[in-house]
């Protein structure tokens, strides 16, 4: 008897969750036996099959040939099925013995309702009998007692029923939002990496594996947290990512890194080959493909003349092979070998199919080119027909026209239009990688198409419980994004970065948001106060960010904390290496401001033929702040294009200095930049005067506001 396989328990060590999907590691150690296969349990059913890496970590020697992933039966009894699950049976239970309890107690108040009294038979010559009116009374009420009776049992048992209801309603929910590390099933079936090891002298020697795949249903977007001091000019940046998964395992003490990749996009490098000009090519790698033996359609002859196999779980009978009615000589020959693409590989790369419109067959086929999709000789029908002697195929003779119709005209026959002849392809045949995995190729039984019986093809069967675990994970990209979160792609751009978080961290697989923490971001802070009195008497508070990182910020939601009070919840924009962003927080109420302004109207000239407009503009400010701030007041002069209408400003402000952000700003921006002390108070005049000519003058008014 053959030993068995040994069996490595696994540990998920550490997930990089992407954009969309997430790779997971694990790791098992063991004594490599004397044949080195081993089985490495714990793979969840999500899993992508192709994705699975295995590697040798740190040993001296040892190296892996062969990984592969395998379907194994499971006892029902191995894992448990929950509480939850569990208490939802118990309610689902109570709920269909209640509703049954009160369909009877429904039943029986239509029967005690339904009571009338019914008169005895009386004969033709019978008098007339009155009946007695105790006789009504006791018949009603008793009726009325029962009824009561009846009515206060359904009621309890209708408020028992909404009770059990909500509580399944609730109990439903929960198992709905829980974890789906558990079997979501009672199917048994669980998923391992066979792993083939060689390469050590030593029978039993102990190493550590790492098994690598991939999972979908796992998506991240960034948050922060900033703390600061108010009039301060450094803080702390937290970065946090809110990660949601439902991947079907629980990622419990992980170490946990965020990607902005696409997981789905190939990175592997395209292979160029050499084209040498010359007679001589070097030979093509061998493919591993021989010639399928000679006869093997031979092998299913008494198979097909032991007549239709019993159809199981229909009503159609069998029909005996002697009491079979004799088929014709043409259904009766096995179909002629197909060509070398017919075994179980697909035509050679850049081989063109045989010219031709679409054919006939109900399948759909191309000519040339059997139902399962695979070439054969375009000359079969042909050879089959002079093989065994049957006439070829009669044209399909033409539908009768409906009553009333003129009968269709015949159809022309079709001019034979020369189609070009296939170039032919030379050498062996070149099958694909899915076709040349000799331990993944299934033999097609008796029963399959006669081109694929007894040869092998990939096997393409879907895994149903596989296929729901991936819907099912699936369903986590559409979760609502928290407020003021964006998608990683969206904000990362062309660029792909990757961060590490500093602690491992626990996340199950319920399908809802968790958040974890990231780590510390060194940024620059700068804290601004900005006023535009003329517009608002208020003052803003602006916080000036620059990344002296090498990695991005991402854009997403920014909670703000000013000396140990949560001020707001902002939107943070996505902040390159190196770059400045300012992030508004809104009005500071510890900051007053007020503004007055004034306009002295007065002539001048020879002849008093130039109106002055003299204005001033008066500003108070008061910080209330136990620390000193710096406010910047943004005001504006009028701007002029006609040379004779002269603006002559006073002294007190200052134009934004070119070259810098400040270009943006509207013509005639003129800043005042005042430090105010801790609860101190300052103020700021300034004004311009107007000279307008009186040919300038407007006609019918002259009005200031």
């Amino acid at each position: 008897m053959a030993a068995a396989v040994p069996r490595w328990a696994s540990t998920l060590d550490s997930v990089v969750v992407y954009a969309q999907g997430a790779l997971c590691r694990r790791l098992a150690r063991g004594s490599v036996p004397r044949d080195g296969r081993v089985r490495v349990t714990g793979l969840p059913r999500s899993m992508d099959p192709g994705s699975l890496r295995v590697r040798v970590v740190g040993a001296g020697g040892v190296r892996v040939t062969e990984a592969r992933v395998a379907v194994e039966a499971e006892p029902l009894d191995s894992r448990p099925i929950g509480e939850l699950r569990r208490e939802v049976e118990r309610l689902g239970d109570a709920r269909e013995a209640l509703q049954a309890r009160r369909t009877r107690q429904l039943g029986l108040v239509d029967e005690v309702a339904a009571l009338r009294p019914v008169p005895p038979p009386r004969g033709d010559e019978a008098p007339h009998r009155r009946t007695p009116v105790d006789a009504w009374l006791a018949l009603a009420g008793f009726v009325d007692e029962r009824l009561t009776v009846l009515h206060s049992r359904l009621r309890e048992a209708e408020e028992e029923l909404r009770q059990v209801e909500h509580e399944l309603g609730i109990a439903s929910d929960r198992l709905a939002r829980a974890s789906t590390d558990a079997p979501a099933s009672r199917t048994g079936t669980t998923l391992c990496a066979v792993v083939a090891l060689t390469g050590s002298s030593d029978t039993h020697v102990e190493v550590e594996v790492e098994v690598e795949y991939g999972v979908p249903g796992a998506v991240w977007v960034p948050a922060y947290r900033l703390t600061h001091r108010r009039g301060g000019n450094d803080g702390r940046l937290l970065m946090r990512a809110a990660v949601a998964q439902r991947t079907g395992e629980d990622w419990t003490g992980v170490r946990v890194s965020l990607a902005t990749a696409d997981l789905r996009r190939r990175t592997d490098v395209p292979r160029l080959r050499s084209i040498r000009i010359g007679r001589e090519q070097p030979a093509p790698p061998s493919s591993g493909w021989r010639e399928p033996p000679r006869g093997l359609l031979d092998l299913f002859g008494g198979y097909d003349a032991a007549g239709p196999r019993p159809r199981i779980g229909g009503s159609a009978v069998a029909v005996p092979a002697a009491a079979a009615p004799e088929a014709p000589a043409s259904e009766s020959v096995p179909l002629p070998p197909p060509s070398v693409a017919g075994y179980g590989y697909g035509p050679p790369p850049g081989a063109l199919p045989p010219p031709g419109g679409v054919s006939a067959d109900p399948e759909g086929a191309m000519p040339g080119y059997s139902a399962s999709g695979h070439p054969h000789s375009p000359a079969h029908g042909r050879s089959r027909a002079r093989r065994t002697g049957a006439p070829p195929a009669a044209p399909r003779p033409m539908a009768p026209a409906a009553p009333g119709r003129a009968a269709p005209p015949p159809a022309a026959a079709p001019q034979a239009v020369p189609a070009p002849s296939p170039t032919p392809v030379t050498g062996p045949p070149r099958p694909s990688g899915a076709e040349l995995d000799y331990a993944a190729l299934v033999l097609e039984g008796p029963d399959g198409e006669p081109e694929r019986r007894g040869r092998l093809f990939p096997d393409s069967a879907l895994d149903p419980v596989a296929a729901e675990q991936r819907r099912r994970a699936e369903t986590v990209t559409a979760l609502p994004l928290p407020g003021n979160a964006v998608r990683p792609r969206e904000s990362a751009g062309s660029f792909d970065h990757r961060y590490e978080a500093a602690a491992r961290a626990d996340i199950p697989s319920d399908g809802t948001w968790h958040t974890i923490t990231v780590g510390e971001v060194s940024v620059g802070l700068r804290t601004e106060y900005l006023c535009v009195p003329s517009v608002e008497q208020a003052v803003y508070t602006t916080l000036v960010l620059s990344n002296t990182t090498g990695q991005a910020l991402l854009a997403g939601p920014l909670e703000v904390t000013a000396d140990g009070h949560f001020l707001l919840t902002t939107s943070l924009p996505t902040l390159a290496p190196g770059g400045v962003r300012r992030v508004g927080l809104g009005t500071d109420e510890a900051i007053g401001v007020t503004r007055r302004t004034s306009l002295r109207e007065s002539t001048a000239g020879l002849r008093n033929n130039v109106t002055v407009l003299a204005h001033g503009v008066h500003v108070e400010l008061a910080n209330r702040l136990p620390v000193p701030v710096t406010v910047e007041v943004r005001e504006r002069v009028p701007v002029t294009s006609d040379a004779d209408v002269r603006i002559e400003e006073k002294a007190g402000w200052e134009a934004p200095a070119a070259g810098t952000a400040h270009d943006q700003h509207a013509p005639g921006t003129r800043l005042w930049r005042v430090e105010i002390p801790a609860h101190a108070t300052s103020a700021l005049d300034g004004g311009y005067v107007i000279r307008i000519p009186a040919g300038k003058a407007l006609t019918g008014g002259n009005r200031r506001s």
